[in-house]
């Protein structure tokens, strides 16, 4: 049995804030600068395209509403140029790419999710995961998505999962990827320098790598977006105070962790970069004789998950639509029969 040996990339980096094509060339080139380094995939952090909502953490939702305007417009349909841009930036590049973007919603206008695309080197789109629950003050942004995207993706690199940002924190999302056969996972986040100043934003989210490839033995690759000068400048035109509360040590870190729950290599906080590190799928197999949680140690007549994957949609037709003629020749079927 042989199993995959590869390099794999994660990308610190911010988008060029607010604009879509920008962004998504700069993205392109990272793609271009990692698979130039034998990278066979490629992270970037969440909502990467065309950027965080920042202001939802600094200003009042009705001083932040232009902003929300501003970044639906550069938000991107899945069947749009800007996909259509990365896909083939992987194909040409010949590499797996997992990216957050601001997707609107079809025929949803105004409506904006959280999602992670996971592209394969032909340029396929093999998932949209939707964030399932935007965390705190992100709710001002986001709609939630459903069950149908926890999926994961059987591919010649191992088997691909991704969660965004705090949902990582979920043991019922992770264990719904981990259940399916998930050996590597994109954990992608932002940097966010505005949390409690008692919480070590890059310490939490690194241990939640580490808990994810420990319980499951398998790796996460953690990419985290940074925040630019150009980010807090734009907040500064309307937050007076936006350096203060945007700029803070420990706030991003992006990095490889092993199976066996520690960081592979070096990693990276705060500042841009990009992260490389081997994963050996071979790595995953020792560590599951002490602990498999989808196979000796757990108890699966005690313990019973269910997902429903179900696509949610606002609207559900449970009769037939009728045109004015079929229904004006039911109603007289209906009193022929009174007759």
């Amino acid at each position: 049995m042989s199993l995959p040996i590869f390099k794999a990339a994660a990308v610190q980096a911010s988008p060029i804030y607010l604009n879509a094509e920008l962004t998504v060339k700069k993205a392109c080139d990272l793609i271009k600068e990692a698979a130039s380094n034998g990278a066979r995939l490629v992270a970037f952090p969440e909502v990467f395209i065309p950027a965080y909502p920042y202001w939802s953490w600094i200003m009042s939702p009705t001083e932040g509403s232009t902003f929300f305007e501003r970044l639906y417009h550069n938000s991107i349909d899945i069947d749009g140029p800007e996909v259509q841009a990365l896909s083939r930036a992987a194909r040409l590049n010949d590499c797996f790419v997992v990216i957050g973007v601001n997707e609107r919603g079809p025929k949803k206008l105004g409506t904006l999710y959280n999602t992670n695309l996971t592209i394969s080197p032909t340029g396929e789109i093999l998932g949209c995961h939707r964030k399932l629950v935007p965390t705190w003050a992100e709710k001002l942004t986001w709609s939630g998505g459903d069950g149908s995207t926890l999926t994961v993706h059987d591919t010649e690199i191992g088997v691909l999962g991704t969660l965004a940002c705090g949902e990582n924190t979920n043991p019922l999302a992770r264990f719904t990827l981990m259940a399916q056969g998930e050996q590597v996972h994109v954990a992608n986040y932002i940097g966010l320098p505005t949390a409690p100043s008692d919480y070590n934003m890059a310490e939490a989210i690194k241990l939640r790598g580490m808990t994810h490839s420990f319980e499951g033995k398998i790796f996460t690759i953690i990419s985290c977006s940074a925040v630019s000068e150009e980010i807090i400048q734009e907040m500064e035109r309307f937050v007076p105070n936006a350096r203060e509360l945007l700029t803070r040590e420990s706030g991003a870190f992006s990095g490889v962790i092993g199976p066996d729950g520690n960081l592979v290599g070096e990693g990276l906080i705060d500042d841009e970069g990009i992260v490389y590190a081997e994963i050996d799928l071979n790595r995953c197999i020792q560590p599951k004789q002490m602990h498999d949680i989808l196979g000796h140690y757990n108890r699966f007549d005690i313990f019973d998950l269910r997902v429903n994957r179900t696509v949610q949609t606002p609207l559900t037709f449970v009769n037939e639509v009728y045109s004015e003629d079929s229904y004006n020749q039911s109603l007289k079927t209906s009193r022929n029969e009174d007759d």
